[in-house]
């Protein structure tokens, strides 16, 4: 059974797909890295475009319509990629560039409070990135089923915490604990890092259960597509939790 937490890369995400034609041309897992640097491209290209211009004027107002865009957008497409997985060697370079312009524009307004966070989470994400894949490609991590169980459940309570924090945001409550920066909102933030990298090892093993079966090769975009997802996410916990970390200081 292939499941994973990543809603983009589900258990679901190889039923009903259309295995007839060219048998030879089929997704792997280079192919996979190949896609995957692409939409890397990408969103830094965006995300380089929305950094610039805030620094150039030196107000988030100047980035906040592109913030907007990007989050919005990109969420929008995710959507259209997840239900429409044969449109996504076009949809998921979409959906990266729209998520750098977001990217960008949050990652300049954490750097203009916070000089030099960016760059440590940068390289903690892409750290934690090679460090669990050599964890996994070794063994080190078996990927069982109840390492799968347990990490989509962490992942879906996260997930309820942050829907009813957002929904309670609506009428003004807040939910100070788990977002400030005291002991409880660091462990918070510790524990939500902690399992959107483990996400990153479920994401390796659905990727390689894919190239085994032989999946179309426009799978290779949509894998590529759902381990950005994971990434974009990773980085912005970090992010959240270095903030907190240096907001102590």
């Amino acid at each position: 059974m292939l499941r994973t937490a990543n809603p983009a890369l589900n258990s679901k995400t190889f039923e009903g797909l259309d295995y007839t034609g060219d048998r030879t041309n089929v997704m792997t897992i280079q192919g996979t890295v190949n896609k995957t640097a692409w939409l890397l491209c990408a969103l830094l290209l965006t995300s380089s475009w929305t950094w610039n211009k805030f620094f150039e004027t030196g107000t988030p107002a100047s980035v906040g319509i592109w913030i907007m865009i990007g989050a919005i957008g990109g969420f929008i497409v995710a959507l259209v990629t997840v239900f429409k997985k044969t449109w996504s060697p076009v949809t998921a370079p979409l959906y990266a560039a729209l998520e750098g312009l977001f990217l960008g524009g949050i990652s300049s307004i954490f750097e203009l409070k916070f000089p030099g966070i960016v760059i440590q989470a940068v390289g903690l994400t892409f750290g934690t990135l090679f460090c669990l894949l050599m964890a996994y490609k070794s063994g080190l991590i078996k990927v069982t089923e109840n390492f799968k169980l347990g990490v989509v459940a962490a992942t879906g309570g996260i997930a309820v915490v942050y829907l009813v924090t957002m929904v309670l945001g609506f009428f003004g409550v807040q939910i100070p604990m788990i977002h400030g920066s005291g002991v409880i909102g660091i462990g918070f933030s510790l524990f939500v890092v902690v399992i959107a990298s483990l996400n990153l090892v479920l994401d390796f093993d659905f990727i390689e259960n894919g190239a085994q079966a032989g999946a179309p090769k426009y799978m290779e975009w949509y894998a590529a597509f759902g381990l950005i997802v994971t990434l974009v996410w990773l980085y912005i916990e970090i992010l959240r939790l270095l903030s907190k970390l240096r907001g102590r200081n």
